[in-house]
């Protein structure tokens, strides 16, 4: 059996639609923390996975056993303080649930999944982060989501150097202004046009493109 590629958050939005493209092409896992959805991506397989719980993760990794892994979406993500007002919001427990999911959960699954990427020839980590996380685009507000994602590209460059040394590919990608719960209504993209894009540049990455911080059309993305 190939390797099969795995989506964190996979039961709905931009994961889901990547779980089914990869599903379709081959084995493919889709983790989600709570109820798994009635008959989606067909052929998938799932398991639960809340990446902000060790204790989670390791079990994943257990269940895993060795399984190689040529594909890891680390796409879990929360967008808690959208529409906080600086003078009263932002509380200390928004900021330590945020990072735990977006920053270290991030972090925990790759090193969990360290031994099931290595089991695969030429493995690839893709880490779904978001244009908010750019220094150049930083347009106030939202100081949690955007702090977060800053240090999800920061942690995806440096598994890069660190990773590549082991023949793996760290890809950080921003999967545009999507029209999903997070996203809104009133976003730029459709899902299937982001993970379209998205599995375009999972397919592209390899030795030559690890590191890279990109849209999803493969646009380069200001750090």
């Amino acid at each position: 059996m190939p390797p099969a590629s795995l989506v964190t958050g996979a039961n709905r939005g931009i994961g889901l639609a990547l779980l089914e493209r990869l599903a379709a092409r081959g084995p493919a896992i889709g983790t989600t923390r709570g109820p798994r959805p009635e008959g989606a991506a067909p052929g998938a397989e799932w398991m639960t996975l809340d990446v902000a719980d060790p204790a989670s993760v390791e079990a994943l990794a257990h269940a895993l056993d060795g399984r190689p892994l040529g594909l890891v979406v680390c796409n879990a993500g929360i967008y808690p303080d959208k529409g906080q007002e600086l003078a009263d919001g932002f509380p200390a427990g928004m900021w330590v649930d945020t990072f735990a999911v977006n920053v270290a959960g991030v972090f925990q699954t790759v090193q969990a999944l360290l031994p099931n990427l290595q089991a695969a020839q030429g493995a690839r980590v893709a880490i779904i982060a978001s244009q908010m996380g750019s220094s150049e685009r930083a347009k106030g507000g939202s100081y949690i989501y955007r702090a977060s994602k800053a240090a999800a590209v920061n942690l995806g460059r440096n598994l890069a150097v660190d990773l590549g040394r082991l023949d793996i590919a760290v890809g950080i990608y921003h999967p545009g202004w999507v029209r999903t719960d997070m996203g809104g209504a009133g976003a730029d993209i459709a899902v299937d046009t982001a993970a379209d894009g998205l599995v375009a540049r999972f397919d592209a990455l390899g030795p030559a493109t690890t590191g890279r911080f990109e849209n999803y059309d493969g646009t380069q993305m200001p750090f």
